[in-house]
């Protein structure tokens, strides 16, 4: 796999407003959604060609207006006006990150970042602007990189013009509280401590021992308690005369999207962000080399907590942002990352080495960066990195001598013009703060252009690269739970050993290896068919098969998203089952990864996954060639050889995956509990690894033949394609697989409900942290409840994570709001702490939610109207791209009432609910018990599918 590093690394926050809506619903719908390539077309497009606005190369697919301004105090901003935007969005990039901390206080512009939403003069309550945007149906947040430090948010756009002004004095006149300094240093540490068993963190600190120690790539960028103090200089003087040297007008970049029109939004900017002082800053720049003579070669082992191992080639390379038209980094990692035939990873895999591989540009600085490809081992691998290691410089020198090729690039270059052709929309929030960091680093024309432009092979700057990565210039890394260090870094305490080397040992490499032919799967028919929109239509309605279809062109691109459920009522029965499921879907897609990686190049994307109700088949591309690529995977399905090679390479990536699983982030092993504690079918992930060990070869193969001999089929196409069409093709994969039973053979997803006296719940967990979250559970599934608890969930977000986080500073991950396990309503409430006793999280959580029941209390119709207004605007905003809408008209197939209007049936229902209801409902809440779900250290882990077996299922009314 290629991967394309765009900027730095940073510390991102721990979850928008979605983090448990968000993700619950994607646990509990169990269909998921496949991710979706980038959109693409075959013609060429330049930037004399491409449509503008101003100097700004668009996409034709692209029907904003867009206006750059700099004003007087040098500020930058990029405007963007989409009548059809349901949200208005801002960000702001700030060209200074973690690498420039003082060096007497690392994690100085990380606590920056945190303190810039603490108050301002003209707003100085330290949570009225997150209450202001919560209140107005919007999200927020901010994260510090390397080099940027990022700030953005979206809300309703009547809300916009004051939420820009609480935003511009961020950047204007911040308080930096004294009362709130030494709070907020104990939220950092708190995130320190959050992360502080993060494999990727605990890499990169042992990573920097490597390299010169005086380059930032050996800085501690999060901060904590002992780094963030008075013990030098006062800690708020610190945080002023950083702000005061970094942010000035002339180091930001500002970028607006909204419905208003350009003159209007430009008025906005020109009233709100003038005011921002112009420092004569310009963007500092690391002056240390990122290795110094006698570094390289080098062999560094690192000791991990997650029971996977891993070896990266690390090789310093000049940092190849000024060579973004032209991309040889690009290039040269499209060609080792291959995974088709030939490829180094067929190669080890074939072998029985590796399961995954990717290459691509990391730690850039401006100045310095590495090439890096890292290889995911297997047992066996992980003996063999020495052969690994000399397979990979073969590789490196077929390609120096058979692959510089100006059909390579052409090709790639293709696709990529495809891909900038059809660009769909991203999330407001997502394109300002992606747009802002742009402007920072490329030209304006290119500010959207940038990741696609590919303007000719510079075989020369390809070959420059070639030159570095060799054995002399090489940092090799390997990890994995086995590895005994002799050191340990200072601030994740991760062990490691590193070795200063004068040559590698000799080894055999690999036989095989080969370079890519060209691309058979490049889609060449991308004429775009016109349809009226219309909601989804039954086209198929047998007794096993249902096929549902809905052309579209309003995203404007020939491209189709098809989902194939292939339902068996046996499926999730026990976790036997549910464990030979997944096995089947993970071998099917083992088993066409060589075969179909260049068609996922050019667009072509398909993944097989397992649920509650079998597996689906998500298909994600081209219109042209689709079905072709349908055929195939069902015919894999059906016929293809499970070798015992597969299975145990499948097997352990399972094994891997789910051993793993104590050491996720403590609030996602809480969210995870509460789904397979309420979600039926469903097996709990210790019972599904402890049904992994005992399976083989012989037992898929059994297994295939029983779950493809009992299904029912269910599929749905949605995208560029007429009726006609979809049927035919439907129906050639239905009838492929010659399904037997009817949608009442299979049991349908359910919501269990939380009995009178729930059971105290424990995730298996390796953290040391402590967690509770509690859910509130609705009475009923009923369109009302929905309504009313979605509501509450709008109220009770800012004043719970005011009251715990802000004041008590319980931990730095607090989150309530609304959290639907399917259609099953429910308020979620969470608190992980590195220090507070799960005892003293639950007596805070109590105290609050007295405090909140006067707040409820005393609730109006007048106050509830901005709240209410919120989320009716959030359930009918609309869907961005075809990726999006597909995943939303399938999930609605999994309820047993089809309702493709179902938001908009809620937002009708929202709109009726008055201060009355929230009371009522509210009061019901607290008069149930909810489920407690607690995570500390040593707890003994439950049961979950014991204990909560015998709970029954929600009512709809």
């Amino acid at each position: 796999m290629q991967t394309r590093t765009l900027l730095r690394s940073s510390i991102r926050p721990a979850g928008p407003r979605a983090m448990l809506h968000g993700l619950l619903i994607s646990l509990a719908l169990g269909l998921g959604i496949a991710p979706a390539l980038a959109d693409t077309s075959t013609d060429p497009i330049t930037p004399s060609e491409a449509p503008q606005a101003g100097s700004i190369i668009q996409s034709p697919n692209d029907h904003r207006a867009y206006r750059a301004v700099t004003l007087d105090n040098g500020l930058e901003a990029l405007l963007i006006s989409d009548p059809q935007a349901d949200k208005a969005a801002a960000a702001m990039d700030v060209s200074v990150g973690s690498d420039y901390d003082p060096k007497d206080m690392p994690g100085l512009a990380h606590f920056l970042e945190h303190m810039l939403f603490l108050g301002t003069q003209g707003y100085p309550d330290p949570d009225g602007y997150q209450r202001f945007i919560n209140q107005n149906g919007g999200s927020h947040n901010a994260f510090t990189a390397d080099q940027d430090t990022n700030f953005f948010f979206d809300v309703d756009p009547g809300a916009f013009p004051e939420a820009l002004d609480r935003f511009a004095q961020f950047f204007i006149s911040p308080q930096f509280n004294p009362a709130y300094v030494d709070r907020e240093r104990h939220a950092v540490n708190s995130e320190y401590q959050a992360r502080r068993d993060d494999d990727s963190r605990r890499l990169a600190e042992a990573l920097g021992k490597a390299f010169n120690p005086a380059h930032p790539v050996n800085h501690f960028s999060v901060g904590n308690l002992d780094t963030l103090n008075s013990d030098k200089r006062p800690l708020r003087q610190a945080l002023i005369d950083f702000y005061q040297a970094h942010y000035g007008a002339n180091v930001m970049h500002l970028v607006l999207l909204s419905p208003e029109p350009l003159d209007v939004m430009a008025d906005q900017v020109e009233a709100r962000f003038s005011a921002i002082p112009d420092r004569g800053l310009s963007r500092p720049t690391i002056d240390q080399p990122l290795t110094t003579p006698g570094e390289l070669p080098a062999a560094m082992r690192v000791k991990t907590h997650e029971a996977r191992q891993r070896v990266e080639f690390l090789f310093p390379i000049p940092d190849p942002i000024e060579d973004y038209a032209t991309k040889p980094d690009d290039y040269l990692a499209n060609l080792l990352g291959h995974e088709g035939e030939g490829s180094l990873l067929a190669a080890l895999r074939k072998a029985g080495w590796a399961d995954a591989l990717s290459a691509g540009t990391r730690n850039a600085d401006g100045s310095h960066a590495l090439f890096d490809v890292s290889i995911s081992l297997t047992e066996a691998g992980a003996k063999q990195i020495d052969r690994i290691q000399a397979s990979l410089f073969d590789q490196i020198a077929r390609i120096r001598q058979h692959g510089l090729n100006a059909w390579r690039y052409d090709e790639q270059a293709r696709l990529a013009q495809q891909g900038f052709r059809f660009q769909q929309r991203s999330e407001p929030i997502d394109a300002v703060s992606g747009m802002a960091m742009s402007l920072a680093y490329y030209p304006l024309t290119d500010v959207q252009y940038a990741p696609y432009r590919m303007d000719g092979f510079d075989a020369d700057a390809v070959d420059e690269l070639l030159s570095r990565l060799t054995p002399n210039n090489l940092l090799r890394v390997y990890s994995g739970p086995e590895v005994d260090g002799e050191r340990r870094t200072r601030y994740f305490d991760t062990p490691y050993t590193l070795t200063r080397l004068s040559q590698w040992p000799a080894a055999q490499t690999l036989s095989g290896l080969a370079l890519p032919e060209p691309n058979p799967y490049i889609a060449q028919d991308l004429s775009l068919e016109t349809f009226d929109e219309a909601p989804p239509r039954q086209l198929v309605d047998a007794p096993s098969v249902e096929i549902w279809h809905q052309a579209d062109s309003h995203f404007g691109a020939p491209r189709v998203e098809w989902r194939f459920s292939l339902q068996n009522p046996d499926a999730s029965k026990d976790a036997r089952h549910a464990a030979l499921t997944e096995l089947l879907a993970g071998w099917l897609n083992d088993g066409l990864n060589e075969r179909f990686y260049p068609a996922a190049l050019a667009g072509q994307d398909f993944s097989a996954y397992a649920h509650g109700r079998g597996i689906t088949l998500a298909f994600s591309g081209w219109r042209d060639h689709q079905s072709r690529l349908m055929q195939t995977v069902v015919e894999q399905l059906e016929q293809g050889e499970i070798t015992d090679a597969s299975v145990a390479r499948v097997k352990q990536g399972l094994i891997r995956s789910w051993q793993n699983a104590p050491q996720d982030a403590v609030y996602q092993q809480m969210q995870r509990t509460l789904g397979e504690a309420l979600i039926r079918p469903q097996a709990s992930t210790p019972n599904l690894l402890a049904a992994m060990r005992t399976l083989d070869a012989n037992d898929l193969r059994t297994y295939r033949h029983q779950f493809l001999s009992q299904l029912f089929v269910q599929a749905m196409a949605v995208g560029n394609l007429d009726a006609e069409r979809a049927r035919r093709e439907g129906l050639q994969v239905a009838n492929a697989l010659a399904p037997a039973l009817h949608a009442d053979d299979i049991e349908p997803l359910a919501v269990a409900a939380v009995p009178e006296t729930p059971p105290r719940l424990h995730p298996e967990t390796a953290r040391d942290d402590f967690a509770v979250l509690r859910y509130l559970q609705g009475g009923d599934r009923s369109l009302a409840s929905q309504a009313r608890l979605a509501i509450i969930g709008q109220l009770i977000g800012p004043p719970f994570f005011a009251k715990l986080r802000t004041d008590e500073q319980l931990g730095y991950i607090v989150n309530a709001g609304y959290a639907p396990l399917l259609d099953g309503p429910g308020l979620a409430l969470l608190v992980q702490s590195p220090s507070a006793s799960t005892r003293k999280i639950d007596e805070r959580m109590d105290a609050f939610l007295k405090t909140f029941d006067q707040r409820i209390a005393s609730l109006g119709d007048e106050e509830l109207a901005p709240y209410r207004q919120a989320v009716r605007r959030e359930l009918l905003t609309r869907d961005q791209s075809l990726g999006e809408r597909a995943g939303r008209l399938w999930q609605a197939l999994a309820y047993t009432d089809v309702d493709f209007q179902r938001r908009q049936h809620l937002a009708a229902q929202v709109a009726k609910v008055t201060a009355a209801d929230v009371k009522r409902a509210w009061q019901a809440l607290r008069e149930r018990a909810p489920l407690s779900i607690s995570a500390a250290p040593g707890a003994t882990p439950s049961d979950i599918d014991a204990l909560t077996s015998g709970f029954g299922q929600l009512p709809a009314q």
